[in-house]
């Protein structure tokens, strides 16, 4: 009998108490992983609406007009910058709004080509760019939650994402401020929604 007991010996609480403390700390550097991806992709996110704006305002301080609503664009860099008559029509405005931009002629879309064309965005002519969570990004002049101005837009974004962003760099609520969405995302975070920053 004394020799059976020996054979079956178990783990001791110390033992054991060892290996959830383990487990413990690889599911929370995990989970802190996990967060510090998530909040990389919010602040990519945010860094790309800037860096949109800044290509904008830098083309405006350096050609007097916006890009896409650019008369000059085709004098300046050949007839494919303005291909047709309602593109850079010198109202003030980057009229319409479209995402996923591919080759459309509109001036929301022509925008991204006349900031390519002047070394501003990387990328090749109207496409559209991605943002950090798959949708694309679009401008124009539109109407958002009431208010009708420009926007830079980005579609497809998880409605937690909106919110964090609205609560980081504006007033956290859908409809007003600099920051609004296609939806309420505060009440409905799972959702997904499109979220437009004034220009």
């Amino acid at each position: 009998m004394k020799g059976k007991a020996k054979d079956e010996r178990g783990f001791t609480l110390v033992e054991l108490a060892i290996v959830l403390v383990i487990i413990g700390i690889l599911l929370g550097a995990v989970l802190k992983g996990q967060e510090l991806i998530n909040n990389a992709k919010i602040k990519r996110a945010y860094n790309q609406y800037r860096e949109v704006l800044a290509a904008v305002y830098t083309y405006y301080d350096r050609y007097g007009k916006y890009p896409g609503d650019d008369p000059n664009a085709a004098t300046r860099w050949g007839a494919g910058a303005n291909p047709v008559p309602q593109s850079g029509n010198n109202d003030g405005l980057i009229n319409g709004f479209t995402f996923g931009c591919t080759t459309e002629t509109t001036e929301t879309c022509q925008a991204w080509y006349h900031m390519r064309l002047a070394n501003l965005l990387v990328g090749s002519g109207a496409q559209a760019p991605s943002n950090a969570y798959g949708g694309s990004i679009g401008i124009g002049y539109v109407a958002v939650q009431g208010l009708t101005t420009h926007w830079i837009g980005f579609d497809n974004m998880p409605g937690d994402v909106c919110a964090s962003l609205d609560q980081q760099y504006d007033d956290g609520v859908y409809n007003t401020g600099s920051i609004r969405g296609s939806g309420n995302y505060v009440a409905n975070p799972n959702v997904i929604y499109d979220l437009y920053f004034r220009l």
